[in-house]
């Protein structure tokens, strides 16, 4: 069975399941949630014993929500040395699947945190023809190809398929063992009142317990209960549409040419992903004659795999749930002392994989500013360029979600048709593919103006040291990178001991060297910019790049960015 080659329509494909356009409903004002349909958020009873103890009542940072996204900014804060503690209404981890793919960004950003050690095995890399991700039609014509198989930037494969909760249970193991990190579930936000010095943050739970830190991090989800209080107002993209997601287990060996297939046709759109080691999901829109309580029973879900060769004898049904895919950012990512981050600040629908993706960065930009300003190594005033930078990144990667939404939702028949004819036209060549979205950072930012470079993503490639070949970051590391190419970058003894101070590194990469530039990737990147020294930020971005002589003022532009913020 070959989920990528459906050409035509599939014997027993749904003909109750008539081309009319889909209804649209307008959400609640305010509201960013991607909406879980007739599917109560509540845990299931087989799940482990909740946590419930109570949090400090003096910490660093509180970050509410005990997601991947507040957990992994636990993590981080915790091991650049404050003191924090991530608090989650619910009780236990929500043991079935939600996001599942996650891109080689995300992948860096995770082995800065410990993760990918030992836990590489989580992630599934895309593989596949043309590309890995491919649009097709109802005949099963393909329109459009997107190379998910690039070699990425940062070290690790473009795209991967995972399960959430596998990622999650390890996020919280780690968080719970990094010193100064606590984690207490069964506690809800009710208010903060913020200070000049700090909030005070009300949490329900077992009794109301106040909570006194120097800042709150509301990542607490679409329905953030943070981003409400706040008052915070939301954008919408006017794109909206339910559609059934069906997570399972084939029990047979499946075929599969395509990482991920857009089945873009008007009698019932749907997509087929690969969605982690041993598991797979599909997602089938909601037509106007079927309700979300109809689409969200388990017999929907099995008539609707059928035409795919899925069926209760080939696979062991996982999760079923309905969803309002949409795309909404929050206007403001900052109020005081308190930040949002993850989907609390911005909602996508999936169609570029981003989501998951997009809440990691957040957690990244976040935590490495506020390190530096807790140990008095920056200006608070950098914090104000953490909102700006990552919605302009992340609104132009919700654009192109929407985008893609917009041609894979078509149902009439004659838009459909016309569709189909202008992407034939701009796949000139059927072996092309499309390059996913490279988003630059958002600005103000703490980059150098007017380098094309600056803001964008800075390399991670293979080196090999002392004989040991590895990732750069595991073998050489360092928040701030600044890497030379063949010629170590030289620094004045002050200079050396501010930068240091900042947890950076200075390394040359050649061919042949201390530091071996093991497939000539960084190479390569310095050709492609035309530069021989690139200054990398804590999350992976370009501060700036030049040549040698350019050094000591990369640097000291830096040094004024960080004590005045850009002002």
């Amino acid at each position: 069975m070959a989920v990528g080659r459906a050409h035509g329509r599939p014997a027993g494909a749904h003909p109750h399941l008539r081309p009319r356009r889909a209804a649209r409903r307008v959400a609640a004002a305010g509201r960013l949630a991607a909406c879980q349909v007739r599917r109560p958020p509540q845990p299931p009873p087989d799940r482990q014993e909740p946590t419930v103890s109570a949090p400090p009542t003096d910490v660093d940072v509180l970050v509410v929500g005990g997601g991947p996204v507040g957990l992994l900014t636990g993590i981080l804060l915790g091991r650049a040395g404050l003191q924090v503690a991530v608090v989650e209404r619910w009780p236990e981890r929500y043991p079935l699947p939600r996001a599942c793919t996650i891109d080689h960004e995300a992948l860096r950003i995770l082995q800065a945190a410990g993760v990918m050690a030992d836990h590489a095995d989580l992630f599934e890399p895309s593989v596949g023809a043309r590309g890995g991700y491919q649009f097709r039609n109802g005949e099963g014509e393909l329109l459009m190809a997107i190379d998910w198989n690039r070699p990425a930037e940062s070290g690790w494969a473009n795209t991967n398929g995972f399960h959430q909760p596998s990622l999650e249970a390890v996020l919280e193991d780690l968080a719970v063992t990094t010193p100064g990190v606590t984690v207490h579930r069964g506690w809800s936000f009710a208010s903060t009142d913020q200070d000049d010095d700090g909030a005070t943050t009300l949490l329900t739970g077992e009794h109301p317990v106040s909570v006194r830190s120097r800042w709150v991090i509301g990542a607490d989800g679409a329905n953030s209960a943070v981003r409400t209080h706040l008052g915070i107002e939301v954008g919408d993209s006017g794109f909206e549409a339910d559609w059934l997601v069906v997570d399972y287990r084939p029990l047979v060996e499946q075929e599969w040419d395509a990482f991920v297939v857009q089945h873009c046709d008007p009698r019932q759109p749907a997509t087929a992903v690969k969605s982690g080691p041993g598991r797979r999901r599909f997602e089938f829109m909601r037509r106007d004659d079927v309700t979300p309580e109809q689409l969200g029973q388990e017999s929907t879900a099995w008539a609707l795999m059928a035409p795919f060769g899925v069926t209760p004898e080939t696979a062991e049904l996982e999760r079923h749930a309905v969803y309002t895919f949409r795309g909404r950012w929050a206007q403001t990512w900052r109020v005081g002392r308190t930040f949002l981050a993850g989907d609390a600040a911005h909602l996508m629908p999936p169609f570029m994989g981003q989501g998951l993706c997009a809440g990691l960065r957040d957690a990244r930009a976040l935590a490495w500013r506020l390190a530096l300003v807790h140990r008095g190594l920056a200006d608070p005033a950098v914090l104000d360029s953490y909102g700006p930078e990552r919605a302009g990144h992340v609104r132009e990667i919700i654009d192109e979600a929407v985008a893609a939404g917009r041609v894979i939702c078509e149902l009439d028949p004659a838009r459909a048709a016309a569709r189909d004819a202008e992407m034939r036209r701009a796949l000139a060549d059927p072996s092309d593919t499309k390059e996913p979205p490279h988003p630059r950072l958002g600005h103000p930012s703490i980059t150098v103006p007017g380098q094309d470079a600056a803001g964008r993503l800075a390399p991670q490639a293979r080196v090999r040291v002392d004989g040991v070949t590895s990732l750069f970051d595991d073998i050489v590391g360092g928040d701030w990178q600044l890497i030379g190419r063949a010629t170590t970058p030289e620094l004045d003894d002050d200079t050396a001991a501010w930068f240091a101070g900042l947890g950076g590194t200075v390394t040359a990469v050649s061919p042949a060297g201390p530091v071996v530039d093991v497939d000539g990737a960084y190479g390569a990147w310095f050709d492609a910019h035309d530069c021989d020294v690139v200054l990398a930020r804590p999350d992976f971005y370009v501060f700036g790049v030049g040549v040698a002589a350019d050094v000591p003022a990369l640097l000291t532009q830096l040094r004024v960015a960080l004590t005045v913020a850009g002002r």
